[in-house]
């Protein structure tokens, strides 16, 4: 594909579609206050599962979703994702109770599931190796915005509309998508790949939704509860049970001897650092600003702006040094766990504008490690493999992004209020990032392409050059 396929408006396009997913992770964070006075009058169970459901889905199907899309067509996903995405939005804002509510947020979440990798792959396919960092930068600046948007809209929806118009906005907006992408986006190549793997797909799907069930609940239910070490438990099964099917089988969801490649593990787990400590922070900050210093809901989601001064102006830059991109993550992934403890001294006191010098070291450090990061998952596996890797890849943001909330949920369980609990929560978490981002660098290698040799290529797998298109 030359590197002239990618058009500014397809570009475009496709950015504004995994912004538009990424958001309504974020979003219902800042509505919980107004659901729980609701009509509807949820339980507080129900409404955690109103936020959780849809996490849980989205990065429960990310892998399946992506590689589904390699093999059958990353367009057809994509649109396909934003019809489910409307519909599960259109159930939310029509529940009449609980229940439908949270089976309407698990529905969007599956349509993110499609909509994230093929987002993703459509780019790597169409930007061509000279453009894919540029290409990379854009897509995980969408991300970022995709959570600024989601704290912003949350709020001045919470405090201006009620909780339904944030999910009836979506029908819309997902329908103009959708028409965005038939115009602007052409297909690629796809993998010939055979079966679909039905067995691998519920496997895999089920483990890693036993996992984020364990880690998202665990701080209510205790880490060392029967149902939370029961998930953990089912999911180590799981996972395992997907293993050995996937290495019998001849058409795989996918080869786990994937994970062989060091600079996959590394660039994962350097994703999974990042989300970790910037979903921490989410957590935290719109609890500061509202209990700590009383902010209204808006002004909430406004004063989380400075976040995305570095998401949109480091990239550009780091882009540039893609070359070498062990300095560029582990100087990134270092500022995000510096930003945290310097945001860990906050209180009561302290100025605005001197926590937003906080907020601006750690979006600087997203800015400058993630696409890096993203670039290493892609160029860690086969161009016609790029949807699979977006799953891991964004699967590994997911996880960390839980993980994040779970032990700052955690460290703040153990106070006696937010206020003095915060400064605790936000040092362990920034340790936690530190400790990560050495095991990153020392891991890391500069990233290669992947050779397309028989003796390097896992067996099962296409080669690019043999891919039709759809």
């Amino acid at each position: 594909m030359p590197a002239h396929a990618l058009k500014r408006s397809t570009l475009l396009t496709l950015c504004a579609c995994v912004l538009v997913a990424q958001s309504m992770v974020a979003a219902i964070n800042l509505l919980i206050p107004q659901l729980g006075a609701s009509g509807l009058h949820p339980s507080h169970t129900e409404v955690l599962w109103t936020v959780d459901a849809y996490v849980i889905v989205f990065a429960g199907l990310l892998i399946p979703a992506g590689a589904l899309g390699d093999r059958y067509g990353r367009k057809g996903a994509l649109l396909t994702g934003l019809a489910v995405f409307a519909a599960g939005a259109a159930t939310s804002a029509l529940a009449p109770g609980p229940a439908l509510l949270i089976a309407g947020r698990g529905l969007s979440g599956a349509g993110a599931a499609l909509i994230t990798p093929a987002t993703m792959s459509i780019l790597v396919q169409l930007a061509g190796p000279e453009r894919r960092a540029q290409a990379m930068a854009s897509w995980t600046l969408a991300i970022g915005l995709g959570g600024l948007a989601g704290n912003l809209g949350g709020g001045l929806v919470g405090q201006y509309l009620s909780w339904r118009a944030l999910f009836a906005a979506m029908v819309p907006l997902a329908a103009v998508l959708a028409a965005a992408v038939a115009l602007t986006t052409p297909r690629t190549a796809r993998s010939a790949q055979g079966s679909p793997d039905p067995v691998g797909t519920l496997l895999l799907t089920a483990g890693l939704v036993a996992m984020l069930f364990g880690i998202i609940e665990g701080p209510d239910h205790g880490w060392a509860s029967v149902r939370i070490l029961t998930a953990f438990g089912v999911s180590a099964l799981l996972v395992a049970a997907f293993t050995v099917h996937a290495l019998r089988s001849r058409a795989p969801l996918f080869d786990p001897r994937v994970f062989r490649s060091g600079g996959l593990r590394v660039t994962t787990l350097g994703l999974a650092t990042g989300f970790f400590g910037l979903f921490a922070l989410f957590f935290v900050n719109s609890q500061y600003l509202q209990d700590v210093k009383g902010f209204e809901p808006a002004s909430t989601g406004v004063a989380i702006v400075p976040l995305i001064v570095g998401m949109a102006l480091v990239p550009k830059f780091a882009a540039r040094w893609s070359a070498r991109p062990r300095p560029v993550v582990g100087t990134g992934l270092a500022l995000i766990g510096l930003g945290l403890l310097a945001a860990s001294t906050a209180d009561a006191h302290t100025p605005y504008p001197l926590y937003a010098c906080w907020l601006l070291v750690i979006s600087a450090g997203t800015g400058l490690a993630m696409p890096a990061l993203t670039l290493g998952v892609v160029v860690s596996l086969p161009a016609h493999q790029a949807g699979l890797g977006s799953g891991l890849g964004t699967s590994a943001r997911e996880i960390g992004a839980a993980l994040g909330v779970a032990v700052a949920g955690t460290a703040l369980a153990g106070h006696a209020d937010f206020a003095s609990g915060m400064g605790p929560a936000l040092r362990t978490v920034g340790a936690v990032v530190l400790l990560a981002t050495v095991l990153v660098v020392t891991g890391y290698r500069p990233a290669a392409r992947p050779s397309r040799t028989p003796s390097d290529t896992p067996p099962g797998t296409p080669h690019a050059a043999k891919e039709p298109v759809a």
